[in-house]
């Protein structure tokens, strides 16, 4: 396994990097035990992967980019349809964001949704757990 690691950043998010910088990388030990475990499990993969042309790589990593990226669009259009139903819960968006320059307005918006919607979903998450736990606890209560 090499050293290399993620770049702090891509090229993208700094600007236009010139062909002759060469990025700095930074190393995880937990990422890269975390990989090396994954390859230690999967040696066939890792064997594919090593075998791939340069360019194969490449694209393969921008294609990742790019789920990504369209996967926090999916989420960010989800949250603000969500809350466009709800003329209540627009208003009261548009009141947390009524100072804010009309052009951050909508991203202000989607992220706090985004907040309250993991916030939520944690809480059910906990009050399930929670129940399972009553449930479980019930059921060995059972007489058989």
């Amino acid at each position: 396994m090499s050293n290399k690691a993620k770049p702090s950043a891509p090229p993208s998010a700094s600007g236009n990097a010139a062909p002759s910088d060469t990025p700095t990388f930074r190393s995880n030990p937990e990422v890269d035990a975390k990989i090396d475990a994954y390859i230690k499990e999967n040696p066939k993969y890792w064997t594919y992967v090593q075998a791939m042309p340069r360019e194969r790589l490449e694209r393969s990593v921008v294609l990742n980019e790019v789920r990504e990226l369209d996967r926090q669009q999916r989420i960010r259009e989800g949250v603000l349809k969500q809350i466009n139903r709800n003329p209540e819960l627009k208003r009261a968006y548009d009141l947390l964001v009524k100072d804010l320059p009309e052009d951050q307005k909508e991203g202000v918006i989607a992220q706090i949704g985004r907040t309250a919607r993991r916030a939520v979903a944690r809480v059910q998450g906990q009050a399930q757990t929670k129940g399972e736990a009553v449930i479980a606890s019930d059921c060995r209560a059972i007489p058989e």
